[in-house]
């Protein structure tokens, strides 16, 4: 059983304002429910406008020290703020999965220590922060490129991945000098305020990490237009990043998105069966299926169709549903019973046009529980195919030449990650090349990794969450320029004024 007990942890409100939790002020309840049972684990103040303006005074006045300190100094106190989550890592494991309901299994091994890992990784990266270096360019002048923090960073996080997400968001932004207010999802606030207090712990100084809890029209879009928010980033659906875009062009801030997915499992005819069968069960069902990079359409060449199918549906019925605090559950509930009547509806409009091969119900429980569900016989241009369901739900598709499967994996809005199945070298390399992601994985599908960038193409949005090229979402670049010849009056004056 598990000891987090929300309501002692969060007693004194579930905002994070300068180094103290507070209450909100919008003057509306929320209750973070248990997605396995139904119960209500935390009830709490929403923020409203005037927690958000607290929130962004409070990194406004903490950016100037924390911009000063030196590289050295940040990633310090990153590698603390590292130690301190290994410290806490089965507390906030507890709390991911209650507010989440997703196995413990799956917190204790894949979300926490990545979550330490990418603290870990940003403590270095603190310290290369470097610009181009120095050269004479004209001839007569020396250049030289600062990066420099942008200044109070607002950023929007989702309900899947609450701890991963906050990390994402934070790490870059803080380990490159500038401060934060993020907005979790109110469905998910514990780890996001288990994540700032444990950087407060690590010596982070007040107000370099906010947390503002509160729905997306009241706090979610105030921080988004907040005038003194130089930068956002959102991480969520593509119809919701337009609205933020919306908002966020009206102030001219710097705008990082992370959005939807639809991604491809491309099963060529000469690949590994058992392996290819194996990956798609576990990169359909990681997290129920609530994952943009989550293996939703497979490929799959002829030849290896029947068998693949097959294969995949005797695995997903052998997947065990049940409490995500028994380290035996494979696959816990999905995040609310709305959401799970929203991916039962897809499946059910799917039963007029598809065949539904295993699954496709949803279980007699209390809890939110969807049954892993695979889907045959759509077409491409159908519902099932092409709209991102976020759930257990894996369509596969038929393809005869391997020009007609990697243009059906492009064949959607989305580009946010894929995966490509052969024994063939070249062919292999030649989808990495064609198919339009921002990841491409060969014989896997899911695995992330601190040192590697994870952002998309087309309608899954810009920029990059983790690894160095992260900076230059959270940096300004400054093309400093320094005069050499020491003359008053330069040849190149004469193009304005006077004579040569």
């Amino acid at each position: 059983m598990h000891n987090f007990q929300a309501q002692d942890h969060f007693a004194d409100g579930a905002q994070y304002i300068a180094g103290r939790l507070t209450k909100g002020t919008s003057g509306t309840s929320h209750a973070v429910v248990d997605p396995a049972t139904g119960d209500e684990a935390l009830t709490y103040e929403l923020a409203g406008t005037d927690d958000v303006d607290a929130a962004v005074a409070a990194a406004a006045d903490a950016f100037p020290g924390w911009a000063g300190a030196t590289p050295g100094e940040r990633s310090d106190a990153l590698h603390r703020f590292a130690g301190v989550l290994a410290e806490r890592a089965e507390e906030i494991a507890q709390a991911e999965s209650l507010q989440c309901g997703k196995p413990i299994k799956l917190s204790r091994e894949f979300d926490v220590p990545g979550t330490v890992d990418n603290a870990a990784f940003f403590a270095g990266a603190a310290r290369h922060l470097q610009g181009q270096s120095a050269g004479e360019y004209t001839g007569d002048h020396t250049s030289y490129v600062r990066r420099e923090p942008i200044g109070v960073v607002g950023s929007i996080a989702p309900w899947n991945y609450p701890l991963q997400m906050a990390a994402w968001k934070i790490l870059p932004a803080i380990a490159a000098g500038n401060t934060i207010v993020l907005k979790p999802a109110e469905l998910t606030p514990f780890t996001s305020l288990l994540f700032a207090q444990a950087a407060t712990e690590a010596g982070i100084p007040d107000g370099v990490v906010n947390i503002v809890t509160g729905a997306g029209k009241d706090a979610g879009e105030r921080l988004v237009g907040h005038p003194d928010v130089a930068m956002t980033s959102f991480t969520g659906s593509t119809a919701v990043g337009k609205r933020v875009a919306e908002i966020a062009t009206a102030t001219v801030k710097r705008l990082h998105l992370e959005l939807g997915g639809k991604a491809p499992f491309v099963v060529f005819d000469d690949a590994d069966l058992d392996a290819a069968v194996h990956g798609a069960v576990a990169g359909a069902l990681i997290n129920s299926g609530q994952d943009c990079t989550a293996a939703t359409r497979a490929y799959v060449q002829r030849p290896l169709h029947e068998a693949f199918v097959q294969g995949v549906a005797d695995l997903m019925e052998s997947v065990r549903l049940g409490d995500p605090f028994d380290p035996s559950t494979d696959m816990g509930p999905l995040i609310s019973h709305a959401h799970r009547d929203r991916v039962a509806g897809f499946v059910d409009r799917a039963r007029t046009y598809a065949r539904v091969v295993t699954g496709g119900e949803a279980l007699q429980h209390p809890g939110a529980y969807y049954k892993p569900t695979l889907i045959a016989d759509a077409a491409q241009d159908s519902e099932i195919v092409q709209s991102e369901i976020f759930g257990p739900v894996l369509v596969v598709l038929p393809f005869d030449s391997d020009d007609e499967g990697i243009r059906l994996a492009n064949d959607t809005p989305y580009g946010l990650a894929a995966s490509a199945w052969s024994r063939d070298v070249f062919r292999a390399n030649r989808a990495t090349r064609e198919i339009k992601a921002g990841c491409v994985w060969v014989n896997d599908h899911i695995p992330i990794l601190s040192e590697m960038p994870h952002g998309g193409y087309k309608a899954s949005g810009y920029g990059k969450d983790m690894s160095a090229y992260s900076f230059e979402e959270y940096t300004q670049i400054k093309h400093v320029m320094f005069d050499n010849t020491a003359v008053a009056r330069k040849d190149w004056h004469r193009t304005i004024f006077g004579d040569r």
